[in-house]
Parts: C-alpha cells; structure tokens; sequence
C-alpha cells in the first residue's frame, strides 16, 4: 500500500523536484524508514524487488553539494537499510549506487542511492573495466590530485 508522507518539519525543497514531492507528501510512495534527515523508499522501477532509494531530505543536487553533515547522516540510513534488506530479503549483497551527474545516469537531480538487493543468478552486470596504457594511469593521478 502506497502511503502519502507526513509533512514534518522540512528546509530546502525544490517545488520542481519529484522527490521532494515524496518527501512533502505531494507524492505517494512505499516507505521504509524516515527520519529528520533521511527517507527511504521502495523504487518505482525496481532492477530486482527490493530496489530502495535513500535520499536526504533537503534538496541538494548532486554529491558536490551535499555538506559532510548531511551526508554522514544519509550514509548511516543505507547502511541501516542495507541490512534490513539482507535480513528481511533473504539475499547475500547487495549493490550501493550513486549516479552523481546526468552524463552518469542520474535522472532526479537530487542527492539519493540506490540499494538493489542481489541474488545469485540475477543476470545483473557491473560495468566492464579496462588498462591503462604506459604513462596513463600517472597521467590521470596528476590531473587528479592537483584538485584535492
């Protein structure tokens, strides 16, 4: 059964955004855990039953955006989802996924992780990887670091 969010005390949501709908109430959603902080819910569209999405409930963007705090306080929400997941699920992993940008996927711009319970057989795939070539992999640390 879907169930409407209560409206508690809220800051920052961006009227536009369909996951601060959910977080308002404006949107139904199957809820599994919510706090000042956090709500987590079941996806829509699931990649295999049990697909959870956990979001801050201010609205920030993307993981840039994000304050240490905040983001602390919604890590502890998947790892405490994680393991309801497991247990309630009977499966033995599960994938933690954050599309941070639209270039990698993200389609709500709005700071949330994927939890999507894993089961052996499930005919899910990671990304293929690839080498580096001579001097590459330096190359790229370089461009990297001088950005910390």
């Amino acid at each position: 059964m879907i169930k409407k969010q209560e409206n508690k005390k809220i800051r920052k949501l961006n009227k536009d955004c369909v996951f601060c709908k959910i977080i308002s109430g404006d949107i139904p959603s199957y809820k599994i855990y919510e706090d000042y902080n956090a709500l987590a819910f079941l996806d829509i569209g699931p990649v295999n039953y049990g697909h959870t999405l956990v979001i801050t409930k201010k609205h920030f963007d993307s993981l840039e955006d994000t304050p240490k705090e905040d983001l602390c306080e919604v890590i502890k929400i998947v790892k405490k989802i994680g393991k309801a997941i497991k247990r309630g699920l009977r499966v033995q992993g599960y994938n933690v996924m954050m599309n941070n940008g639209h270039v990698a996927g993200q389609v709500v711009p709005h700071i949330h992780f994927h939890l999507v319970p894993r089961l052996a057989g499930d005919k899910l795939k990671l990304w293929t990887q690839g080498k580096y070539g001579k001097g590459e992999a330096e190359a790229i640390l370089n461009k990297i670091t001088k950005n910390l």
